[in-house]
């Protein structure tokens, strides 16, 4: 398996989940009449999503698993291989989805929705980490408490 790789992305999403952690304690008002606190969140929100999805193909290439066509699909397939719960995956699944917003429809983004996200989901990003990192018996990164 290519643990470099996956490693390398899971820092990078750890760099991220940091920065927007920071971005939580604002308030659904202040990124909504901010311009450039909403386009950093919505940045960091896509990069970290990116990471989960290419984490998901790298171990779909590695493992020679059949690529599902959709990204909502990597995830799912990672959870038929038994790297993810079936439950965890489920949840998650939808998230690509949000991805497929934010880097294709930008200018039809939900910020409360986003806001949703970034104050609810950010668990979600540490938990994928900790599979992927169970499943490559390595130490998962860990992030700032």
């Amino acid at each position: 398996m290519t643990n470099e790789q996956i490693n390398s992305k899971l820092e990078a999403m750890k760099e991220y989940l940091d920065l927007l952690e920071e971005y939580q304690k604002h308030s659904f008002e202040e990124v909504a009449a901010n311009p450039m606190l909403r386009g950093a969140i919505e940045r960091y929100l896509e990069l970290s999503l990116e990471a989960i999805i290419s984490v998901c193909e790298i171990i779909i290439s590695e493992k020679k698993m059949k690529k599902p066509d959709t990204y909502k699909g990597v995830i799912l397939v990672l959870a038929k291989a038994g790297v993810l719960p079936q439950e965890f995956a489920k949840r998650l699944a939808p998230a690509a989805g949000f991805r497929n917003i934010l880097v294709h429809a930008y200018d039809k983004i939900d910020l409360k929705r986003m806001h949703e996200f970034l104050q609810e989901n950010l668990g979600d990003f540490d938990e994928f980490a900790q599979y992927v990192a169970e499943y490559m018996n390595v130490k998962s990164p860990s992030r700032q408490a």
